[in-house]
């Protein structure tokens, strides 16, 4: 997987882990793609920024240097926005 594959990924499944804190799945698949980035692609630290209402921004640390990338927000919040309308995951 690319790094910017695993960058993605984790803010995408991340943003569902935050919204969702039940969500064990969500969370273990969040922890999962940090470990991708932090063992596969060196990256030490990365946290995600709400910019405005069309971006989020992902600040990382890659090999020691402090890098960001910059998504459109609706693209990252698609996970969230599709587990939110099938009921099936939201049955309590």
């Amino acid at each position: 997987m690319t790094l910017q594959d695993a960058l993605f990924n984790w803010a995408q499944i991340r943003l569902v882990a935050d919204a969702r804190p039940d969500d064990h799945a969500a969370a273990e698949t969040a922890d999962f793609f940090a470990e991708i980035l932090q063992e596969d692609h060196q990256v030490t630290s990365f946290g995600l920024v709400v910019v405005d209402e069309e971006i989020i921004r992902l600040d990382y640390t890659h090999e020691g240097v402090n890098k960001s990338q910059s998504y459109d927000r609706d693209r990252v919040e698609r996970l969230l926005a599709d587990i939110r309308s099938n009921p099936k995951y939201n049955e309590q």
